[in-house]
């Protein structure tokens, strides 16, 4: 089964460089620019998973975590933030803003695939 993955980051490099270790794994990838976008793909077409990036123009990754969690409809939908932001403070916001996953960028190809096979299992009916 293919599951989809939405990565949001203002960054171009970074989102090519996302889809290029993802695709091959089979996972389907879907790119925003901000966290304004990525809810509106999110109510478009909810992904399996959303990579959220913490520093971003129009509304960063904390803010747009934070509204899918108010969201009923999207509640549940699994977040990584993944972000250079690496004290322990920037992780501690990212995940009271409701991510299930804070990760550090740079990232390994295959600790970002177990993450989120992970998640996506844990939130799939058994």
């Amino acid at each position: 089964m293919t599951h989809s993955v939405l990565v949001v980051d203002d960054e171009k490099m970074t989102r090519d460089l996302l889809r290029m270790m993802l695709q091959p794994a089979g996972f389907e990838i879907s790119e925003a620019e901000n966290g304004l976008e990525a809810l509106q793909q999110i109510a478009k077409q909810r992904p399996d998973i959303v990579i959220l990036d913490v520093m971003m123009p129009e509304m960063d990754g904390l803010t747009a975590c934070a509204e899918i969690r108010r969201n009923p409809q999207t509640a549940n939908l699994p977040v990584i933030m993944l972000s250079a932001k690496t004290h322990g403070t920037a992780v501690a916001e990212g995940l009271a803003a409701g991510a299930d996953l804070y990760l550090t960028k740079p990232i390994a190809r295959q600790k970002l695939i177990e993450a989120i096979h992970a998640l996506i299992n844990n939130k799939e009916p058994a």
